[in-house]
């Protein structure tokens, strides 16, 4: 088979970024299962915008217990991420794809009491994307506000960061510099030293 013939049968691989929802790309007000308690972090919608830009996937996974929990319905998570995605659209961004777990280990409700290797600290969420898309791993990043998202990224092989608040979008331009991706289009300009501390500093 020449090289040709190669590059028309496998897709190009791209670089993904792999985001927690609750504390990351909004606030985690505990168990948010409506559009009324979602509340947008600082920067989450222009980073997401500005990743689909620069040419990542962008991929949401999240744990999402308070169904286990008997909080709010699988119905009530999947009625909030349509809400996500409109808003998204509105700024001309979007989701590539979603994971969510629902299940937990001591669920009230019965349905969903159990062991999942899809609930984060494991990775299964994580491999699953892995699996269905044509990411490159080696170029590609996890963002969580706990040490379980982190964990979940490195056992899937993925470089994870810790975010712990403030403004997502600078912190994401910062990690991309520091990440070695210094000719990468973040935000409308090239990525260097010099212009993503400055725009982390304002």
């Amino acid at each position: 088979m020449s090289l040709a013939q190669q590059d028309v049968r496998q897709p190009r691989r791209r670089s993904a970024a792999f985001l927690d929802r609750d504390g990351v790309l909004n606030h985690d007000d505990g168990h948010v299962g409506s559009r009324e308690r979602f509340r947008w972090i600082d920067g989450s919608k222009a980073t997401i915008k500005s990743l689909n830009d620069a040419g990542f996937f962008v991929f949401m996974i999240t744990n999402q217990s308070g169904v286990a929990r008997g909080f709010y319905t699988e119905s009530d998570v999947l009625d909030l991420h349509a809400e996500i995605a409109t808003e998204l659209a509105e700024c001309g961004a979007h989701l590539d794809d979603i994971r969510y777990c629902p299940f937990h280990p001591e669920a009230v409700v019965p349905a969903y009491r159990r062991i999942s290797n899809w609930r984060k600290p494991a990775p299964g969420m994580i491999q699953d994307l892995l699996d269905r898309w044509p990411i490159d791993r080696a170029t590609s990043f996890l963002i969580g506000d706990q040490q379980t998202d982190c964990e979940a990224g490195m056992a899937a092989g993925i470089p994870s960061h810790l975010f712990r608040g403030g403004n997502l979008s600078d912190f994401v331009a910062v990690l991309l510099t520091s990440a070695g991706f210094a000719n990468q289009q973040y935000r409308g300009t090239t990525l260097s030293s010099a212009n993503v501390v400055a725009s982390a500093a304002r």
